[in-house]
């Protein structure tokens, strides 16, 4: 009887799964299989808050398998030799496995596609898994990609999507093929306070509860830092414990404002996505270049810690940066204007702030993430590239009560009222009730002049 290997990625759900609905298509025996990839640990993308996620995802992924009289099969190494290993096993003649965007996804695809035909096995590649489209199916006329979100953006909303898949009720796993334990969370010292519990049961709650109300208003408060106004969805996309192909269509039938601002953020992720498979080198040089001289140095190196520490003096950027810390998640207001402080106020190479973001992000995700960053670097696909967030102009607009910074710098909480995103400006009292908060790292006219210097445009 066929034997087919699924094989596990970022798509760690049994709602909406292409790969296994193909490989339970064929008939016979499937071997679920998830390789704790030892790349992964080398690459340095391995860190505390989303080996914790990842845990709950697998032991939820299990026990849902095991549900529909199946079980998960855990290996650990390289992925490429593990694969091949339970392959032989099982005589399996399928392996399938979720399309992705990174250079280190297509280096695995290409070194599958080598490796598999020599066991007599062949690749079947899925699209539409971890992305609502393929990164390749929208294309401008002369190029591979799009650079410019708003044509992207129409020419995506345009496409008809496949109906999401029903979950399979019955998985037939062979006895025999061997599995490592599931791996367990990381010790509880090591991670964000707040850290949220992953996995597709947990993660389904969480859409449905959006989608049955908040989500009407998500037009009008996605920007409200107070307001916590947003899905936090992320986390459950990057893992795939949600299919984005199912979140779009649950959310169009939602329907309203809300839902169409919704979904406008996910054609954000697929649009990123089509951007680095296009362009994978992204993740690590610039799109664009700008010719940057980036600080370094003692100075430059003590704002970076600053920054890291909300502590810049600036209270928003401090309450965005110690959210980050407490949750492993930020607002997304927040990342935008945290980047553009460090990036462009403090004028620090933007691969800093990515890479402390991929520290400590359970949404970690290299396409989003890094292609974020170097939008509000100016080095991305920004239209306005040289576009700088002021911390106090951002604040009165999108936290004017201050009740966000009160909730994350409990240094000024005793502030009323929108003097607590200017504390330096206090004086006596007022000034010592700030305790040990910091007076700004930086001026802001000095900040924007020595960015606009930089860039050759004072």
């Amino acid at each position: 009887m066929a034997v087919r290997v699924v094989l596990f990625t970022a798509d760690l759900r049994l709602h909406d799964h292409p790969p296994l609905r193909a490989a339970l298509d064929g008939g016979g025996d499937v071997v679920p299989l998830f390789v704790r990839d030892r790349a992964v640990d080398a690459a340095g993308f391995a860190v505390p808050n989303r080996l914790a996620y990842l845990a709950d995802c697998l032991a939820d992924l299990d026990r849902r398998l095991r549900e529909r009289g199946g079980r998960l099969v855990v290996r650990h190494g390289d992925v490429v030799e593990e694969v091949c290993a339970v392959v032989r096993e099982t005589g399996a003649d399928e392996v399938h496995i979720a399309a992705d965007v990174s250079a280190y996804a297509h280096r695995r695809e290409e070194r599958l596609r080598d490796a598999l035909p020599a066991e007599g096995c062949r690749l079947h590649v899925h699209d539409g898994v971890t992305t609502v489209l393929a990164p390749g199916s929208v294309t401008p006329a002369a190029s591979d990609h799009f650079a410019v979100f708003t044509p992207y953006l129409r020419r995506w909303s345009e496409q008809r999507l496949r109906e999401p898949l029903a979950a399979p009720r019955r998985i037939r796993v062979p006895d025999d093929v061997v599995s490592r334990p599931l791996p367990s969370r990381p010790d509880a010292a090591a991670l964000s306070p707040g850290l949220p519990a992953g996995g597709e049961g947990e993660a389904r709650k969480r859409l449905t509860a959006w989608l049955r109300g908040p989500v009407a208003g998500y037009a009008d408060h996605q920007d409200d830092l107070a307001g916590d106004a947003t899905s936090r969805l992320s986390p459950d996309l990057h893992f795939g414990t949600l299919s984005p192909v199912e979140v779009v269509h649950r959310a169009r039938l939602a329907g309203g404002p809300g839902a169409e601002a919704f979904v406008r953020q996910l054609a954000w992720r697929d649009f990123h996505r089509q951007v680095l498979a296009a362009r994978p080198r992204a993740a690590v040089q610039d799109y664009r270049t700008r010719d940057d001289h980036w600080r370094t140095g003692p100075e430059a190196r003590r704002d970076v810690e600053a920054w890291k520490a909300g502590r810049t003096g600036y209270p928003l950027v401090d309450a965005a940066m110690r959210q980050l810390r407490h949750e492993g998640w930020m607002h997304n207001r927040g990342r935008l204007l945290t980047a553009s402080f460090l990036a462009k106020t403090l004028y620090v190479d933007w691969r800093v702030g990515a890479r402390h973001f991929l520290d400590l992000l359970v949404d970690g995700d290299v396409a989003n993430n890094q292609l974020n960053w170097q939008w509000m670097a100016g080095t991305g696909t920004d239209t306005r590239p040289h576009r700088v967030l002021s911390p106090v102009a951002q604040a009165r607009r999108f936290d004017p009560e201050g009740a966000y910074v009160r909730r994350w710098v409990p240094e000024l909480a005793g502030i009323d009222g929108a003097a607590v995103h200017e504390p330096w400006k206090l004086r006596g009292p007022e000034r010592a009730a700030c305790g040990t908060y910091p007076d700004p790292v930086v001026d802001l006219a000095e900040g924007l002049a020595r960015f606009r210097r930089a860039r050759g445009r004072d």
